[in-house]
């Protein structure tokens, strides 16, 4: 029985950071913790792009153009889609996240979402970098984590394939 375990060492890793403008306050703090962990878990800086979108919608075309260029081990989408009195805030959640994982899936990159989807914006100030930790962090953590679980997954399919 074999057990994989992914671990947040980042060494050698490439990554993209495709972040929306928009709620650019929330964005520009999940920015900085993503940026700030995966070069504390040893990835180089300029191993980090950034790409800027216009929005949380808009993320899911920009992370298949990335992830087609197989420059990036994977790709952290970063966005605050923050509910109002309309039903745009289901609309845009629901199509990013859909969109992020389709991505993810037909290309075979990692494509994680860092998307804060909050009621109101002293909850998505709480999950930039107050009291409930910074997401975009977090986010880079699973990143490299899930990059090197695959690593070792696609290791086992190549050894069976002798």
């Amino acid at each position: 029985m074999a057990t994989i375990d992914g671990k947040t060492i980042g060494h050698g890793m490439r990554f993209a950071i495709a972040v929306a403008r928009f709620n650019h306050f929330i964005t520009d703090r999940l920015l900085e913790g993503a940026q700030d962990a995966l070069v504390r878990a040893g990835v180089a800086a300029a191993d980090i792009d950034v790409v800027r979108t216009p929005g949380a919608f808009e993320l899911p075309v920009v992370a298949k153009a990335l992830a087609e260029t197989k420059r990036y081990d994977a790709i952290i989408c970063i966005g605050a889609v923050i509910r109002g009195a309309t039903a745009h805030f289901e609309h845009v959640a629901g199509q990013c996240a859909s969109g992020i994982q389709q991505v993810s899936i037909s290309t075979g990159v990692p494509v994680l979402f860092g998307v804060l989807t909050t009621d109101t914006i002293e909850q998505a100030i709480e999950r930039a970098g107050t009291k409930a930790g910074n997401k975009g962090g977090e986010c880079a953590l699973g990143a490299i984590e899930l990059v090197d679980v695959l690593r070792q997954v696609r290791h086992l399919t190549a050894e069976t394939s002798k």
